[in-house]
């Protein structure tokens, strides 16, 4: 029904308008990690607070995703191939309940490089079943949860990715024959998952190739992680690209193989550079979303409010504060995402970034160093005119008389591009029965409401007079107005602009 919906329309393919998932990284269980695998137990730091600060970035800015890093040998107590430690994974279960107390999802990150102690997985040093064992014990423990997110490596580098993609597929199956059978499990590349190289180095395609064990692919995920700086390290302060052109390829590679990926870590300095150029890159990120799911910023939680990437919110008169590159380039993005977006094709355009990315050199500092010195905002504006379509099918029994409602978006004036913003449930729009009739009203409906189409077969009843959600945004104060239509060739309605044919279309401006 979805697509039959969209083919009445005869627009251009349409994908959703922002990532389905939103957060950040609650650092500390990672403190100490090395590119080399090496993980002291002994600088381990979960964050005092960590479980205030996701109740802050769920409740207050919407977030629905945290990563909770940790070490293989944290959890087993630097005892290689051996149980869970209690204690140990008691500790990071306590930051995980928290998490999974605010109804976010949880990600599981393996902060180890594929490595433990310089060895890499499966290819001179821990073997796959030792590997397989660390990864049975946690699907065990969290298959009843569907919020967990599984990933299997944090930043893989300088390994064979089809001897590691065999590995992963082992880990794979055993996460699913453990119990936990549909919950998300990311699929880590090699050159520290760079977006810019996993197309090139076949990490991707030989990625794409693993499966669960009846066969799908349902769930597996890409793994993708990128920094701004001049080496991809994210250890310095200017941004040099705004990584359009990585994320260009990507997107293209996983359109083109039906696939969907996952920016599970993405960071920059509150320097100006970066204020132009990850506001940009993760504007990007949110138009792709058909390929895109999710981005999480890289970091908070143990990370202090001067760490040259630091997404940790300070303190005010008792309540949490984020800083201006959160709001600004992390959260934005998505909340204003029911503005104006590009409809990307199979190959998306985009401004070339301003220098190419290159593989990192280390790993983001556990330390923090100073505190950057400009904070600089941020120069893009949003669209002055914002529009939303809500389609709807009924029966014509009555019975049953919302089929499928669909929320959409495009700004005017504009190109007549369209992206999908959400498909809301059918108690979010409230439907009276009989002979087919829908009433809307403003408040109804999730977004900003002022346009509606009418497909074949349906009334629609829309109650105008919302208030400004800007200050360029009108207001329409009429009446409520009926708008009818029978058959795919519907009369008009001036109530607006007619924009396409052959449905109706009202729009308040």
């Amino acid at each position: 029904m979805f697509f039959r919906n969209f083919a009445l329309l005869g627009l251009a393919p349409i994908v959703l308008a922002k990532v389905q998932f939103l957060g950040v990284a609650i650092a500390g269980g990672d403190f100490g990690c090395q590119i080399d695998g090496t993980c002291p137990t002994s600088s381990v730091q979960f964050a005092s607070d960590g479980g205030a600060q996701m109740k802050h970035f769920v409740e207050d800015d919407g977030l629905n995703l945290m990563r909770i890093p940790t070490s293989w040998q944290f959890l087993v107590n630097n005892q290689l191939g051996a149980d869970l430690d209690s204690t140990n994974l008691g500790q990071y279960d306590d930051l995980m309940q928290a998490c999974l107390d605010t109804g976010a999802y949880c990600m599981i990150d393996i902060h180890n490089f594929a490595r433990w102690d310089g060895e890499i997985i499966g290819q001179g040093g821990p073997t796959d079943d030792q590997f397989v064992g660390l990864w049975t014990q946690l699907a065990t423990k969290y298959a009843a949860n569907e919020k967990v997110v599984f990933e299997l490596m944090n930043e893989p580098h300088d390994l064979d990715i089809q001897v590691w993609a065999a590995t992963c597929q082992k880990v794979v199956t055993a996460i699913r024959n453990a119990g936990a059978s549909s919950q998300m499990i990311l699929l880590p590349g090699t050159n520290f998952d760079s977006a810019a190289t996993l197309v090139s180095s076949g990490s991707a395609a030989a990625l794409m190739a693993i499966q669960n064990p009846d066969g799908s692919t349902d769930n597996l995920v890409l793994d993708i992680h990128k920094y701004l700086d001049e080496d991809n390290s994210g250890t310095h302060e200017t941004c040099v690209t705004d990584n359009v052109d990585a994320f260009t390829t990507l997107a293209t590679f996983l359109r083109e193989n039906g696939r969907q990926g996952l920016i599970s870590e993405s960071g920059a300095s509150s320097d100006s550079t970066c204020f132009t150029n990850f506001c940009a890159q993760n504007a990007f990120i949110n138009e792709n979303s058909d390929v895109f799911l999710g981005f999480v910023g890289w970091a908070a939680g143990s990370f202090d409010t001067s760490y040259v990437l630091s997404l940790t919110p300070s303190q005010e008169n008792g309540k949490y504060v984020d800083n201006e590159l959160m709001t600004q380039c992390v959260i934005a993005p998505w909340t204003n995402s029911n503005e104006t977006v590009a409809t990307p094709s199979s190959t998306p355009s985009s401004a070339p970034s301003s220098a190419p990315s290159s593989a990192p050199s280390s790993a983001p500092p556990s330390a923090p160093p100073s505190v950057p010195s400009s904070t600089a905002k941020s120069s893009r504006t949003a669209s002055s005119t914002t529009a939303v379509l809500v389609i709807a099918t009924t029966t014509g029994s009555g019975e049953e008389i919302l089929d499928t409602t669909m929320v959409l978006s495009l700004a005017l004036p504009a190109t007549l591009s369209t992206s999908l913003l959400s498909a809301p449930r059918k108690t979010d729009i409230p439907v009276l029965g009989g002979n087919g009739t829908l009433v809307v009203t403003q408040s109804a409906v999730p977004t900003r409401s002022t346009l509606l189409v009418a497909p074949s077969n349906m009334a629609l009843n829309w109650t105008a007079g919302l208030a400004p959600t800007s200050s360029s945004a009108s207001t329409a104060t009429s009446t409520p107005a009926p708008i009818a239509a029978s058959g795919a060739a519907a009369s008009t309605v001036a109530l607006g602009r007619l924009l396409f044919c052959g449905v109706i279309i009202a729009v308040f401006m």
